[in-house]
C-alpha cells in the first residue's frame, strides 16, 4: 500500500544508535578536509529532480549564511591570536620631521633657519610576568568556542533540514491521502446518485454525498497549500530560497534502536558544542582575570635607536641603547576595577554555563519522549490503517447489496482518512523527534 514502508521486521530496541554512530562523520572535517568540489552544489539542483536527505543538508552546510557567518567568526578568532601574539616581537618605528625656526623677537637680524631630524626606534619587551603569552592562551580559548560555535551552528541547519524535510514529505504523502478521499467520495456520490435514479435510496444520500465531496475537495486545497509551504521552508533551511522545482524522496528513516535516557543526557553534557563553546569562555574569562591582576605587575623592556638632527650645514648623528623597567605605582584604580569586571564576566558565564545543562536537559528529555510516544503510535496506526480499511470495504460491500446505508460508508471512509493522516504524523514525528534528539545529544552528523 501506499503508506508502506522499508521495515527490518519489530523495531529491536536494543543499543540505539549503536551502527547509526558509527555511520556519522565529524563536520567540521568533513568542511575543512573534502573539497567543496564534492558536495552537492546548490546551482546543480535542476528543475524535477529528486533529493536526498542527504544531498538536501549538503546544500544547506554549503549555502547557508549563517554558516559563512560562523566561519567568519573562526577566522575574526585567528586574528586576534596574531595580534595577540605581537607583543612577542619587536616594535619597529621611524619618525621624520622639518622645521621652519625664525629668529627670537629681541634679534635684530632675519636668523631663520630649517631643521630636520630622522630617527629609527627599537623596541622590545624583555619580561611582562607572562602578560603576552596569558593574552595568546586567551584568544586561543576563543578560537576554540568559535570553532564549537561553528558546530552547533551546523547542528541546528542540519536539525532544521530535517525538520522541514520530513514535515514536507508528511505533507506531501497527505496530499497523496487527500487526493484519495476525494476520489473516494467521487466514486460513492456517484453510486448514491445511481442507486437514487433506480430508485434503491433517497435523494437525502445523494445530497449528503455531494457535501461530503466538496468538503473533501476543500481538505485537498489545505493539503496542497501546506506542500506549497513547507517547500518554501525547506528552501529556507537550505540557504537557497530561489531553488527550482524539486521533489524528495520519499522515505522515512526507521532505523532506530534504544538509548536509556541517562546515557542520552551523558552524551548530551559531553559532546553538545553549546556547552564546549561556553566552558571555552569561561576559562578565557578565568584567564582574563589573571591577566588583568598583572598589570599591577612592572614590565621590563630594552630600546635601540638612531637618528641624525640638525641644520642643512650641520646634521648631528645620534644613537642609543637600553633598558627600562615599568612600574605602575598608581593607574586610578582602572587595574582594580579591570580584575573585578573579568570576575563578574566569569560569574555570568558560571550561570549561564549551567542554565544551558538545565536546558539541555529539557532538550534532552523532551525529544527522548517524543521519540517513544511516536514510535508507539507508528506501531497503533499500522493497525487502525488496516482495520479502517477492512472496515470500508464491508460498508461498501453492505450498501452495493442494499443492506447498509450512505452514512456507514461516510463514516468508513473518514474514519480511513482519519487513520492514514495519524499514521503519516506519527512517522514523521518520530523522524523528527529523532533528529531533535541526536541535536539535543550533540552529534556532529545525521
Amino acid at each position: 500500500m501506499w503508506y508502506e514502508i522499508r521495515e527490518r521486521g519489530i523495531y529491536d530496541l536494543k543499543g540505539f544508535f549503536t551502527s547509526s554512530m558509527r555511520k556519522r562523520i565529524f563536520l567540521l572535517f568533513l568542511l575543512l578536509f573534502i573539497p567543496a568540489q564534492s558536495l552537492f552544489a546548490a546551482g546543480d539542483i535542476q528543475k524535477g529532480d529528486v533529493l536526498t536527505l542527504r544531498q538536501c543538508i549538503d546544500i544547506a552546510l554549503k549555502n547557508h549564511p549563517a554558516l559563512n557567518a560562523a566561519t567568519g567568526a573562526i577566522h575574526q578568532s585567528e586574528s586576534k591570536i596574531g595580534k595577540a601574539r605581537a607583543g612577542y616581537y619587536p616594535q619597529l618605528s621611524f619618525q621624520s620631521g622639518y622645521s621652519r625656526i625664525g629668529p627670537p623677537a629681541s634679534s635684530l637680524t632675519n636668523s631663520s633657519y630649517d631643521y630636520y631630524s630622522n630617527a629609527l626606534n627599537l623596541n622590545q619587551t624583555l619580561f611582562d610576568f607572562g602578560k603576552t603569552s596569558t593574552a595568546v592562551d586567551i584568544q586561543k580559548l576563543g578560537k576554540q568556542s568559535a570553532e564549537a560555535d561553528f558546530q552547533d551552528t551546523t547542528s541546528l541547519l542540519t536539525y532544521n533540514v530535517q525538520e522541514a524535510y520530513f514535515s514536507l514529505l508528511k505533507a506531501k504523502m497527505s496530499e497523496t491521502v487527500a487526493v484519495e478521499t476525494v476520489n473516494q467520495f467521487q466514486q460513492h456520490f456517484e453510486v448514491a446518485q445511481t442507486f437514487f435514479e433506480t430508485g434503491k435510496s433517497s435523494k437525502i444520500d445523494v445530497t449528503s454525498a455531494e457535501v461530503n465531496l466538496s468538503n473533501a475537495r476543500i481538505q485537498l486545497i489545505s493539503a496542497q497549500n501546506a506542500l506549497r509551504l513547507w517547500r518554501v521552508n525547506l528552501n529556507k533551511a537550505m540557504g537557497v530560497i530561489n531553488a527550482p522545482e524539486y521533489d524528495i524522496q520519499e522515505k522515512f528513516n526507521m532505523d532506530a534502536a534504544d538509548i536509556t535516557f541517562e546515557a542520552a543526557l551523558a552524551r548530551a553534557y559531553e559532546n553538545r558544542p553549546d556547552i564546549q563553546s561556553i566552558a571555552l569562555k569561561k576559562d578565557a574569562l578565568e584567564r582574563t582575570v589573571d591577566l588583568n591582576k598583572k598589570d599591577y605587575l612592572p614590565v621590563l623592556s630594552g630600546s635601540a635607536g638612531y637618528g641624525y638632527a640638525g641644520q642643512d650645514a650641520a646634521l648631528n648623528q645620534s644613537w642609543n641603547v637600553g633598558v627600562a623597567l615599568t612600574f605602575p605605582f598608581f593607574t586610578g584604580f582602572s587595574t582594580k576595577y579591570a580584575v573585578e569586571e573579568a570576575r563578574a564576566g566569569l560569574e555570568i558565564a558560571k550561570a549561564n554555563e549551567e542554565a544551558l545543562r538545565q536546558k539541555a536537559f529539557q532538550e534532552v528529555k523532551s525529544a527522548w519522549l517524543n521519540r517513544h510516544e511516536a514510535f508507539e503510535r507508528i506501531e497503533a496506526g499500522k493497525i487502525t490503517v488496516r482495520q479502517a480499511e477492512e472496515s470500508l470495504e464491508l460498508a461498501q460491500g453492505r450498501y452495493a447489496t442494499g443492506v447498509g446505508n450512505s452514512l456507514e460508508i461516510v463514516d468508513a471512509m473518514i474514519k480511513l482518512n482519519n487513520a492514514k493522516m495519524t499514521y503519516i504524523s506519527a512517522l514523521s514525528d518520530f523522524n523528527i523527534a529523532e533528529a531533535s534528539l541526536e541535536k539535543a545529544m550533540g552529534a556532529k552528523m545525521p
